[in-house]
């Protein structure tokens, strides 16, 4: 999906919603735990109440990786879910990959090639590149991490540079735009960082920013939407906890679509304001 399509898709469903799949083994309903593939089912049920809410789905491989071969599974059935039923959804691997170069070409294989993601994220640590092999595949896209929203972002994210008077997340934003654009490459910038989103847009004015951090961590999508929306909207602002797991009950997808539903609807108001 280009760039362009993207923002269409948004325009048609009045929502900047990414959905996150962190579809926790010990946090799904009682009532799936004896299916044949629990994490599956549980994300087609969540799938299918929300898919008319939202433009993006990311499945964060932690909550599939920990269950081995049985979650790995999972995870390919659920892109493969989504392929045949949602085609017009933007697939997002939350891998957070990067390793030298050769490395990182056969993790672009397996998310691109085998598993026909959209787009994957990826630490910027090791360079340009440990990211360019993502860079490669036409049509798919790179999330980079900038800026993100836990606690622990301060450590090295806010390192200033001496010579320049930047912050490390800046220098990677800056640094960054010599190896994608705005149509290949998005950017990590927490919700909980919101009011750093004016200086973000000075350096990335054309960009997509995928926002996580709105909800269970805090963050508010008015103040998200006020400093980092542009033309085009620019934004996924992801929601995974306050959506998924809105009920652990029998009835967490029709909890979970109300919960969709309902920010989504936010979605479309400050879509309005902006005029787009």
């Amino acid at each position: 999906m280009n760039r362009e399509q993207l923002f269409q898709e948004i325009k048609r469903k009045r929502s900047f919603l990414c959905i996150g799949l962190d579809s926790d083994i010990q946090k799904i309903p009682v009532c799936l735990k004896s299916s044949a593939d629990p994490i599956f089912e549980f994300n087609r049920q969540i799938i299918d109440a929300t898919a008319e809410f939202c433009v993006a789905f990311k499945p964060n491989l932690a909550f599939y990786e920990s269950q081995g071969a049985a979650g790995w599974m999972a995870f390919e059935n659920t892109v493969g879910y989504l392929r045949r039923n949602y085609p017009e959804q933007f697939i997002i691997a939350d891998a957070k990959r990067g390793d030298i170069g050769n490395t990182s070409g056969l993790y672009a294989r397996a998310f691109f090639e085998n598993l026909d993601v959209d787009a994957v994220t990826v630490a910027p640590y090791m360079g340009e590149d440990s990211v360019r092999p993502f860079l490669t595949n036409p049509g798919k896209w790179v999330i980079l991490l900038a800026l993100t929203s836990n606690p622990g972002a301060t450590d090295f994210q806010f390192i200033r540079n001496d010579s320049t008077g930047e912050f490390l997340y800046e220098t990677i934003l800056k640094k960054s735009q010599n190896w994608g654009n705005a149509g290949n490459m998005m950017y990590v910038v927490g919700a909980t960082k919101a009011e750093k989103l004016v200086g973000i847009r000075e350096i990335v004015p054309e960009h997509f920013l995928l926002v996580p951090g709105v909800g269970a961590q805090g963050g508010s999508l008015g103040e998200v939407a006020r400093y980092g929306m542009n033309s085009q909207c620019g934004l996924l602002v992801n929601s995974s906890r306050n959506i998924i797991f809105a009920s652990p009950e029998d009835n967490f997808a029709e909890k979970a679509h109300l919960e969709a539903k309902s920010i989504r609807d936010e979605m479309d108001k400050l879509l309005e304001i902006k005029q787009l």
